[in-house]
């Protein structure tokens, strides 16, 4: 991993960090007494990782927000959360004091807005319009100026599929796919998907649907291959551990990206105008990678000519081994050993002159 993501307050309004303007928060609010977002932040930046924070927008906690259906929890009426009239500037100045804490006591690289959904109630109700995206976009960057912001801090996003809805400027400066993957790539856009490791964010004891080390590594070469980046969730037990199947993924993931990290990290999309039958690619300068899910039978890769000129080939392994080839017309063609390397996904590297 190159940068971790934590909630910093979710859609029940409770800070997990020290936060001066609310008392409910985890200093304030529970015998811990300890601000653990803190504690992360400095461990994160001494490993390397870039720490970035998750924000909600939507606050079912928040003193003037209520719930207008009777009977109905408020946790879990979240569509039917509304402002008091006249209250939201209130809330507005709540929230920007909130964020100031966050970016300048712990300096995120990433703010990961979530909440922007709230149902729209009349003019006097409005929760969140993509004016008040554009101010509150605005205002993050005054007190950090490169810091990055994804699309959900205003109005713009296209449902899951997480995209803008149009070619109009919304607020945001990527897009967040979640639980899925686009089809295709999206050339000039930039974009994550969101994903979890079984079916649910937070944890629960009995979602034992967990992915498979095969789906996950697939899917983090599927989305490199088409110029996204991967956000993967992790969701902790209430004592605050890393559940063990999530460890065993994790593990393998990283087994697999210390041979094929390179393949992965600094990458661009695919210079393949279509995907490719057995399997993906990405690349860099001078090099393409070709992810190989489907090894072929024959021992012969097939791939279409791209406008470049190969000058070699060879395995990503622990031990270069070179493979030679064919290019002709409109086909490359590459001579692979008779079983892959990795049966997830072997990786062979074209450098080109």
């Amino acid at each position: 991993m190159k940068y971790i993501v934590i909630t910093s307050k979710h859609h029940d309004g409770f800070a997990l960090y020290n936060s001066k303007v609310s008392t409910y928060d985890i200093i304030d609010a529970t015998p811990f007494k300890r601000d653990p977002v803190k504690e992360l932040a400095t461990e994160a930046k001494k490993q390397g990782l870039v720490f970035c924070f998750y924000y909600s927008i939507l606050d079912w906690h928040y003193p003037d927000a209520y719930v207008d259906a009777p009977g109905k929890d408020p946790t879990a009426g979240n569509r039917t959360t509304k402002l008091k009239p006249g209250r939201k500037e209130r809330y507005l100045k709540y929230m920007d004091e909130q964020l100031r804490e966050l970016i300048t006591e712990y300096d995120p690289g990433v703010l990961w807005f979530d909440g922007e959904w709230q149902e729209w109630w009349g003019a006097w109700q409005e929760w969140w319009t993509e004016e008040d995206g554009k101010d509150l976009y605005k205002f993050v960057r005054s007190l950090k100026p490169h810091i990055i912001i994804n699309n959900r801090v205003g109005r713009g996003r296209q449902g899951m599929q997480g995209m803008n809805k149009t070619d109009q400027t919304y607020a945001g400066d990527f897009g967040t796919p979640e639980q899925q993957i686009p089809a295709n790539g999206l050339p000039g856009v930039d974009w994550e998907s969101c994903m979890t490791m079984n079916t649910t964010w937070g944890f629960k004891y009995y979602d034992d649907k967990w992915k498979s080390p095969e789906v996950l590594i697939r899917n983090l070469i599927d989305i490199a291959s088409k110029g996204g980046n991967y956000l993967l969730n992790v969701g902790p037990t209430a004592e605050g551990l890393i559940p063990s199947q999530s460890v065993e993924r994790l593990s393998a993931m990283g087994a697999w990206m210390k041979v094929n990290g390179e393949s992965i990290y600094g990458t661009s999309a695919s210079p393949f105008a279509t995907q490719l039958e057995f399997g993906r690619a990405t690349s860099k300068p001078g090099k393409v990678y070709l992810h190989v899910f489907n090894w072929p039978a024959d021992g012969n890769l097939s791939i279409p000519a791209w406008g470049k000129s190969v000058k070699q080939g060879y395995l990503l392994t622990a031990r270069k081994t070179s493979l030679k080839f064919n290019q002709s017309g409109e086909r490359l063609t590459v001579q692979v050993p008779a079983h892959a390397t990795d049966k997830i996904a072997t990786v062979v590297v074209l450098e080109t002159k």
